[in-house]
């Protein structure tokens, strides 16, 4: 009887040890995508404070941590379906495109990035958010200049996400986020036209009195 339970006792053990492997591996993941996260968010803030060295830090960082990332995924591809994962790599794209766009740089490829088109195109919505926020910014410095740019490149955004009619297990859920996209353009496009508005008829109120005696 043992002797035909000693092979089994080899599996089991050797069960046992890949099931740790990947326990360590799945823990060190997870810390790993929240410190991309974090990075990307605080590289994300740096660049609408226009502290663009210090967002490049962070940018680079969080690369660092999603390489990681990466190898851990290709010892243990299992763990390529974990949604942390792919949150990780969106919030690490949306720091680059948001970067690439308020800067008026050309806008990095997935494959520069090395994230997978699902969450790239996810980050390319949230990037359009981010957007409104400079516009937003802008106007209440009331800086019209880059404004209508940026309004246009969330134009080009919608327009181009609108277009993906995919399943969503390709785009990982991208309708939710192009319906969130088109109320954050509509809302932007309102609050600037606004702002043109405004500006205009304060210039001819200022004309006006230069005029009066």
């Amino acid at each position: 009887m043992s002797a035909s339970l000693a092979p089994f006792e080899e599996i089991a053990e050797g069960i046992r040890a890949e099931l740790a492997r990947q326990d360590r591996l799945r823990e060190e993941a997870l810390a790993l995508s929240r410190q991309v996260i974090r990075a990307s968010a605080l590289s994300i803030r740096a660049t609408h404070r226009q502290e663009f060295a210090e967002a490049e830090r962070l940018r680079v960082e969080a690369s660092q941590h999603l390489r990681r990332l990466h190898e851990i995924v290709a010892a243990c591809p299992l763990f390529s379906a974990l949604g942390y994962i792919a949150d990780a790599e969106k919030e690490y794209a949306e720091a680059c495109l948001t970067d690439a766009l308020i800067r008026e740089r050309p806008i990095p490829r997935p494959e520069e990035l090395a994230v997978p088109v699902a969450p790239y195109l996810n980050a390319l919505g949230e990037a359009a958010g981010e957007l409104r926020r400079s516009i937003l910014d802008a106007l209440r410095r009331d800086l019209l200049s880059p404004c209508e740019a940026r309004l246009e490149a969330m134009q080009q955004i919608y327009d181009f996400l609108v277009t993906l009619d995919f399943p969503e297990a390709l785009t990982g859920g991208l309708r939710r986020t192009t319906d969130m996209v088109r109320h954050v353009l509509e809302n932007t496009r309102a609050d600037l036209t606004s702002a043109l508005r405004q500006r205009k008829l304060q210039q001819a109120l200022e004309a006006l009195e230069r005029r009066l005696p």
